[in-house]
């Protein structure tokens, strides 16, 4: 990897469980906005019937744009840090955790790991009941290219590995105006000292950049990175995009 890039990394085969590569994938990172996955799939695992039309103007946007605010609503609803402990123990997610006490509304802060994160995406596709699963990666598979925020979410997967895939990315540390403003920009900004959390320090204060999802019916793909102080979205960007890409074609 490059000078000051940190990267945790796993791919999966669907089908068998085998984890085909690897590198650093029990190590924590910050979530990001790859959190939303626990959170859409908590509130759909909770909720029976019909699903509310308000509920559903908050879930479709935040799995296909990555809306901060539709996340913030759910997350309130559903008790913040309880929506990660209960999706940990139903998942088996062995380092997976809240975000720390003094910063409870940072969803963000979650901490994550590739492995655990291959994990969810597993129980999505094996174990999930199919109303969940088809609702959770039907939205990923409809991602836009355009966040919520302005930022341009198709790095990493989206731009190294052909069609389908269902993904959802995360980044944060990047300031609230992206380099190429698609939409409107309403980015948070999260910014603090490490703070350990488990096995490792999990870093708030670097950049992070992350893609996952599930590519066609066989493969899923974790890769979450901690980028150099000051690193431009471009820059990360085409670094996540490189290295999926060659995560790809050493699997393919």
């Amino acid at each position: 990897m490059p000078a000051g890039v940190t990267a945790g990394y796993a791919v999966v085969d669907v089908t068998t469980g085998r984890t085909v590569a690897q590198r650093q994938a029990h190590h924590r990172f910050r979530s990001a906005s790859v959190v939303k996955i626990l959170i859409a799939t908590d509130y759909l695992e909770r909720r029976r019937g019909t699903i509310p039309a308000g509920d559903m103007a908050l879930l479709t946007p935040m799995l296909r744009g990555s809306d901060d605010d539709a996340a913030t609503a759910l997350w309130r609803r559903g008790g913040q840090g309880e929506i990660v402990r209960r999706m940990a123990r139903r998942i088996g997610l062995t380092e997976t955790a809240p975000p720390p006490a003094a910063k409870p509304g940072f969803w963000g802060y979650t901490a994550i790991s590739a492995a655990d994160i291959a994990l969810v995406y597993r129980y999505l596709l094996r174990r999930a009941e199919p109303r969940v699963r088809d609702f959770v990666l039907g939205n990923l598979r409809k991602a836009s290219q355009c966040a919520r925020d302005g930022f341009d979410q198709f790095f990493g997967i989206p731009r190294a590995v052909p069609r389908p895939w269902a993904i959802k990315q995360g980044w944060s540390g990047y300031g609230a105006v992206p380099p190429v403003k698609c939409t409107r920009a309403r980015a948070t900004s999260y910014r603090i000292g490490a703070v350990t959390m488990g096995g490792n320090p999990v870093d708030f204060g670097r950049p992070v950049l992350h893609t996952t999802g599930v590519i066609g019916d066989r493969l899923i793909m974790v890769v979450l990175t901690l980028q150099p102080s000051g690193a431009s979205f471009t820059q990360s960007a085409e670094r996540v995009t490189k290295l999926a890409r060659d995560l790809y074609l050493s699997v393919a």
